[in-house]
């Protein structure tokens, strides 16, 4: 059965009985129907009927083999998030089964999203815990989304870029990674039409110009190979497989090379009946053409996560281009082409058959990997990451446990990497590594075919610095979830300490108050969810211990001996801000101090830091220390500069001058002149007659500062004049 567009009902019930003779073609006809009623009057924006979409998605779901009740869903999948159609007519109608499904395809249309992107994080979250459960979640899923980009044409340009720069990032990886290689291939080429048009017009039309010559090189191949295998009386079915377009757009930017040097614009394949003949087949070709080294993959001894198992070889043909063979069963085939869902076994109540139940354990390990990122960001970064990281045949190594248990990583991981792919507890408690029997450093990378035994001890927890060098998005998640734990922890030892200290000096027995409903009382009306959480951020230094304390009790109660009594307006802080000219979005409070790696001034887009014990510290937006604290992203405060208040701020300001008398003078007098204070200046001469003018200047705003640069670029002698930040070279 070929892969074309249904548009009738009966089509439908024809191409579903031919795989399915026992189906129960009332039921798909009831499902046709009900869908026709739910979405009548609804029109898809090329102007037909919005039934044609559920019908052509159920047409892709009987191409793959499915059985029926994801047929029925398939018709069905729109009605719970388009139309008036509840869960429970469907659960009435078609069974809990179908409800189950739509339900898990349904994206999550009731919850307010603040962006586009906490949209996308929460419906693919949802889509991945639903896949977990019944597979066939992520199999409509996938149709519903190939019809989506074949009919992308008909959305305005900003939306199809949109939507195929997701496809491209989630859905085309995930199709990959479910051993699904056309529907991949497909979404690419589609994505790769809207999202860079002319590249792929151009592409398009130069590979139409070389097929013809290509195919009958191809052709010559083939025929070889066929006769070779008739020889030597091999079974074998050859025949050639063009690549497809993004793909070669994808080597082409890679190696960074033309079209004309582009040699392997086709592949053959070879499939035979056994496993033995594979390998027989392998030789067979070597002794027609010489292999290229180093491009030899075996992945019928090690198949990949994806179940994908074939041999790839590349050899040198007949006029010296590279030619790629692929080498596999039919059934090796069957799941190269229809991966996981070639594996689709349903017994009673919906559990996977024995034989099959290795297929799915890969999937229920990456849910599990994710599960714990509540930070739809992070959550959507790892998942990229994780997709992307073995999207690729040659991006991925094959390393061994001691009892020889393979692990796929991705190219470069490390032993960190290895040890959180065998479990959470055996990498948080990694202290070294052995690899082929010798101690290695935990941040040297692996080859395919190391045998790598891990080392724990029980004192051991997850190091900030591993983050540096490891690889897969499981490690970066667990690790980034541990420190996150760890700070809170320490935050919320500190607030206590810091609550104590003040109690104390109020005369103010601490234990019982720390424990009181009262400070309940005051964590839920100040908008905390918990006495736990508030007393956090008095630790993080989001929250005064003496602001909370005059929560806690009345003005002028509980007042230390001797002391003043705090009489403070709740809301305010009474910490003193060494920085004026900044302020809290939202009001709050705080003390506050500027970064010393970016140096910001008035002008600068900023963000403060939530810094243990010290207050808030203002980066630069683009702060390279601010972006590397990404797993600490609840410490990110938005902050403003206030205009109304007139401070001066230190900036060092580089300039580059001919090394000759006068020209210091010259500098000095023009920061003089733009009202600029000098507070340290360094001059260094170099050899080539130039000299180097190292200035710390007080100015009042990036206007300022940009008014004094332009005055220094004016001195007669003057080269160039710049800010220079902490992280910049001079």
């Amino acid at each position: 059965m070929s892969l074309s567009s249904v548009t009738e009902i009966d089509d439908l019930v024809r191409q579903v009985q031919s795989c399915h003779p026992e189906a129960d073609e009332a039921l798909l006809r009831h499902a046709y129907a009900f869908s026709a009623k739910a979405h009548e009057g609804q029109t898809r924006r090329s102007g037909e009927p919005y039934l044609q979409h559920p019908l052509a998605v159920a047409g892709i779901l009987t191409f793959l083999k499915l059985d029926v009740t994801a047929i029925v869903a398939g018709l069905l999948h729109d009605t719970l998030e388009d139309t008036v159609a509840t869960q429970e007519e469907l659960q009435t109608h078609f069974g809990h089964e179908v409800a189950h499904l739509v339900e898990g395809v349904t994206k999550i249309g009731q919850i307010p999203f603040r962006t586009y992107e906490e949209k996308q994080a929460e419906n693919f979250r949802k889509m991945l815990l639903s896949m977990a459960d019944d597979i066939r979640v992520v199999f409509i899923k996938l149709a519903d989304r190939l019809h989506n980009m074949r009919t992308l044409g008909h959305l305005p340009e900003d939306k199809q870029k949109q939507i195929a720069k997701e496809t491209l990032e989630i859905y085309a990886p995930l199709a990959n990674r479910l051993g699904m290689s056309w529907l991949k291939q497909e979404l690419e080429d589609l994505c790769f039409q809207y999202l860079k048009t002319e590249a792929y017009s151009l592409l398009k039309l130069r590979v139409a110009k070389r097929d013809e010559e290509r195919q009958i090189y191809v052709q010559s191949i083939i025929q070889e190979t066929v006769d070779a295998l008739a020889a030597a009386g091999l079974p074998g079915h050859v025949v050639g497989r063009p690549k497809h377009l993004y793909s070669i757009h994808q080597k082409m930017e890679s190696q960074e090379i033309t079209f004309e040097e582009v040699y392997d614009l086709a592949a053959i394949r070879i499939i035979t009946d056994t496993k033995s003949h594979c390998y027989t087949l392998l030789g067979l070709v070597h002794s027609l053409w010489p292999p290229v080294p180093g491009r030899f993959k075996d992945y019928i001894a090690t198949p990949r996560t994806n179940l994908y198992q074939s041999l790839h070889t590349t050899v040198l043909g007949p006029q010296g281009d590279h030619v790629e063979f692929q080498i596999r069963t039919e059934e090796m085939h069957r799941l190269a082409e229809y991966g996981v869902a070639a594996h689709w076994r349903y017994k009673e109540q919906l559990k996977v058959a024995e034989r099959d139940e290795k297929v799915f354990s890969w999937l229920r390990q990456f849910v599990e990997w994710h599960k714990d990122l509540s930070d739809n960001r992070q959550f959507m970064d790892s998942v990229k990451l994780d997709l992307f990281h073995l999207d690729v045949f040659h991006d991925v190594v094959f390393a061994f446990t001691p009892k020889g248990e393979v692990k796929e990583l991705p190219l470069s991981s490390t032993p960190v990497d290895f040890a959180y792919a065998i479990h959470t507890q055996v990498g948080d408690h990694c202290v070294g590594a052995k690899v082929n029997g010798k101690i290695v450093p935990l941040r040297q990378a692996l080859a395919s075919g190391d045998t790598v035994e891990i080392l724990t001890s029980s004192t051991q927890v997850p190091q900030k610095e591993w983050l540096k060098f490891v690889r897969t998005s499981r490690a970066k998640a667990k690790i980034k979830h541990f420190l996150k734990g760890e700070e809170q922890k320490q935050g919320l030892e500190l607030g206590r300490r810091l609550l104590e200290r003040e109690f104390r000096r109020h005369q103010l027995p601490s234990a019982p108050l720390l424990q009181s409903d009262r400070l309940s009382q005051v964590a839920g009306e100040r908008g905390y969810a918990s006495v736990e959480e508030m007393t956090r951020m008095v630790g993080y230094g989001r929250l005064s211990a003496v602001q909370l304390v005059n929560w806690l009790v009345s003005p002028g109660e509980g007042t230390a001996k001797g002391d003043e009594a705090v009489h403070e307006v709740p809301g305010t802080a009474l910490a003193q801000n060494p920085v004026k000219s900044v302020k809290v979005m939202g009001g709050r409070d705080v003390l506050m101090q500027l970064s010393k790696c970016c140096a910001p001034v008035p002008g600068d887009s900023i963000l403060g830091y939530l810094t243990r014990g010290r207050g808030l510290t203002i980066h630069s937006k683009g702060c390279p220390n601010l972006e590397a604290m990404d797993y600490e992203k609840d410490r990110l405060v938005e902050v403003e500069w206030d205009m109304t208040i007139e401070e001066h701020h230190s900036v060092k300001v580089c300039v580059l001058t001919i090394d000759r008398p006068g020209v210091l003078a010259n500098v000095s007098s023009a920061i003089s002149d733009s009202k600029a204070n000098i507070s340290g200046a360094e001059i260094t001469t170099r050899e080539d007659q130039k000299a180097v003018l190292d200035f710390v200047i007080e100015v009042s705003n990036t206007r300022h500062l940009e008014h004094t640069l332009e005055a220094i670029g004016r001195m007669d002698g003057v080269i160039s004049a710049k800010r220079v930040r902490g992280w910049e070279n001079s």
